[in-house]
């Protein structure tokens, strides 16, 4: 009975794709760097479309103010590591998918745990400039897909949210950051990667702001862009399955 509720989930999905394209979905593997305000939106995605193999990777537990725009945030998950509530989320969308949570950060003193090499598609929803710039070198140095996100705060308009090669992005100072980062030193990613990223910047209301927990001030954002930005990081996946096969 659970095999045919499973496929009766799918069926919109599949009435889409076929069959052929509907065992690929189901076959690939994801990693996903970052569960908040748009990692979060992503891998609901990408498990409600069926995919079924699929690694949450972030160090951070829930808090108060990522209610406002995290899928997994709630008043009762507070305090709860974000990739274990989120993984609670998935499995029941899909309880046979095999969901691995990793509560961690990937850093300088992290990236070899994690064999990159496995994946078909990677996820960076970083916000750490460093973390971000090394996930992207690592990542492709590997055969598999990336696709990333910039920057996603201070933004409230979704028709401006855009799709283009990481070295084109326009606007976004993130990008900028992270392509001066790697002319600084020496090193270009070895293959091109698609971005989502918006050129839209609006500027904080609030007198005082929250610090990060790099220290850094925290910038005001709200899930409509946060989620539009996942959401179409896993279109784009979907899409190159689509066209692919």
């Amino acid at each position: 009975m659970e095999k045919y509720q499973r496929i009766d989930a799918l069926s919109r999905t599949q009435l889409l794709f076929g069959e052929s394209k509907m065992k690929r979905i189901n076959n690939v593997k994801v990693i996903i760097f970052g569960i908040g305000g748009v990692g979060s939106w992503c891998a609901e995605s990408l498990i409600r479309s069926g995919v079924r193999h699929l690694t949450i990777v972030d160090g951070d537990k829930v808090c108060v103010s990522n209610i406002n725009r995290q899928r997994m945030a709630t008043i009762h998950s507070i305090g709860m590591a974000k990739v274990d509530e989120m993984k609670k989320i998935l499995l029941s969308l899909s309880p046979d998918a095999e969901i691995m949570a990793i509560n961690e950060v990937y850093c300088a003193e992290t990236a070899n745990q994690f064999r990159l090499e496995e994946y078909d598609y990677i996820i960076d929803a970083i916000d750490s400039l460093d973390d971000k710039a090394l996930l992207i070198e690592n990542a492709t140095n590997t055969n598999a897909k990336l696709f990333s996100s910039m920057g996603a705060a201070l933004k409230i308009d979704p028709t401006k949210v855009k799709v283009a090669e990481f070295w084109k992005v326009t606007g976004c100072p993130l990008a900028r950051a992270l392509r001066q980062k790697f002319k600084r030193n020496g090193i270009k990613p070895k293959r091109k990667f698609l971005c989502v990223y918006s050129e839209e910047r609006l500027k904080n209301c609030s007198i005082e702001q929250s610090e990060s927990k790099d220290n850094h001030k925290a910038n005001g954002s709200l899930m409509h862009i946060t989620a539009i930005f996942g959401l179409t990081i896993a279109g784009l996946i979907l899409k190159n399955l689509y066209e692919d096969i």
